[in-house]
């Protein structure tokens, strides 16, 4: 049986957490750089790529909820539904 969209959406949700994540300590966790990198690439279009480092800090500290100094998956999983919400808002709206 084929993958539902929904399920090729997580997927690829994990796949890109773990692309940029690792690259400056532990695989699990996103550091403040990493997490830059992310935005820019995989979100520059939704975000606008001038994102800059008050914005960035800004956006980490918010997600870092337990304040560890990293981004874990949970927390990640929160800014992809937040961004993911504020476009159906965007959206809904032009109808």
């Amino acid at each position: 049986m084929a993958a539902s969209d929904l399920q090729k959406a997580m997927a690829m949700m994990i796949k890109v957490f773990y692309t940029y994540s690792g690259k400056e300590g532990d695989k699990k966790t996103l550091s403040k750089g990493e997490l830059k990198e992310l935005l820019t690439k995989e979100m520059g279009d939704v975000l606008g790529k001038n994102t800059n480092q008050a914005q960035l800090d800004n956006i980490f500290k918010d997600l870092d909820a337990n304040a560890d100094g990293c981004v874990d998956f949970q927390e990640y999983v929160t800014l992809c539904a937040c961004i993911t919400m504020l476009c159906n808002e965007f959206f809904s709206q032009k109808k």
